[in-house]
């Protein structure tokens, strides 16, 4: 979030959107002061966030192609140094514009060269130069190339950006009807829908109903469940809906750290969250039971990505993060490098 940056126009705004929600949504003592949050991070203090001040285990990183910043926001060269200095901790997702055409294909295979990585994240606005254009999933020209070229890298998952738009643009690239066609055209890809629920839940609903290969990230969605738990009750409530128990199976934890700390998400979640009774017995939801919950913190993802957690978990044990947190998880903020307090 460093103003050096920031690479047009739309940085500042995007920055100041991303804040007053974190804002707006933080318990006390887990919001950043301005000064924490405008200025780049570290990837050793983005990981010290997630693995020390929280009882997360794993952690994925996407690389970003927000082009109104110089780096993408989240940094390519940042997901490389991640994976190679905690690879059994991180995953990685590469990053880039559709809108760039022929050399979002190039940047796709160099990306992949290089970083391996396990998912391809995608937004539907591009903010290259200075004016903010929009494309969608089910595009033959613009999208479909490069699922194709995806697919043949070896990518099993592509992350789209939807349902919370990114500042005055237009709303319609972040609904998620395109998504359908992308999903008939590509069934051997799984569509990982970043932030469901936040908007045009009940046609999210009817997608995890409908798709196998669909897959709804909580990311965000998830800040509710701390500060505003019936409305997080609401969204899961028409999430599950038509789909029952099939829909638990492709749901997935994510909270979108480092702007919106992990820990007080994870605890509302594990140790609060559940439908109430009236719901279960009167709509005939499935409860989000303890085994419900684990599927959507470990095994929906693993299940999706290919992901296996029998090896990787017991890799994390003993590791430098385990050992920092044998005491206790820190305090919110407290593994900060360079900590101007308000």
């Amino acid at each position: 979030m460093d103003e050096k940056n920031f690479a047009n126009r739309f940085a500042k705004p995007l920055c100041d959107l991303v804040y007053d929600s974190v804002i707006a949504s933080a318990l006390p003592g887990y919001a950043p002061t301005r000064e924490q949050f405008y200025r780049d991070w570290s990837i050793e203090e983005t990981v010290d966030q997630v693995f020390v001040e929280s009882d997360t285990d794993l952690a994925v990183y996407h690389a970003l192609p927000i082009y109104s910043f110089h780096d993408g926001l989240c940094s390519f060269e940042k997901a490389v140094e991640a994976k190679k200095r905690w690879p059994n901790r991180m995953i990685t997702y590469c990053g880039v514009d559709p809108l760039m055409g022929a050399a979002a294909l190039d940047e796709l295979e160099r990306q992949v060269e290089i970083l391996k990585p396990i998912g391809l994240k995608l937004y539907p606005n591009s903010w290259v130069g200075q004016e903010i254009q929009g494309w969608k999933m089910d595009d033959p020209e613009v999208a479909f190339p490069l699922f194709q070229r995806a697919q043949e890298l070896g990518i099993r998952v592509v992350a789209i950006h939807k349902a919370l738009p990114l500042g005055p643009v237009a709303i319609d690239h972040y609904r998620v009807s395109d998504i359908d066609r992308a999903c008939m055209a590509f069934p051997d890809l799984n569509f990982e829908i970043i932030h469901g629920g936040m908007a045009f839940a009940e046609e999210t609903a009817w997608q995890l109903a409908r798709f196998p290969n669909v897959y709804v990230n909580l990311e965000i969605t998830c800040a509710l469940a701390a500060t505003r738990p019936a409305a997080f009750q609401q969204i899961m409530a028409s999430l599950v809906g038509p789909g029952g128990q099939h829909a638990i199976d492709r749901i997935l934890w994510g909270t979108g750290a480092m702007a919106f700390h992990p820990q007080p998400l994870l605890e509302a979640f594990v140790h609060k969250f559940a439908f109430p009774d009236e719901l279960v017995s009167g709509a005939g939801l499935p409860q989000i039971d303890r085994s419900a919950k684990k599927k959507i913190l470990f095994d929906n993802y693993a299940r999706m990505t290919g992901l296996d957690l029998e090896s990787r978990i017991p890799a994390t044990k003993d590791d430098e993060f385990a050992k920092r947190r044998r005491a206790g998880v820190g305090a919110p903020f407290s593994t900060m490098k360079e900590v101007a307090y308000a």
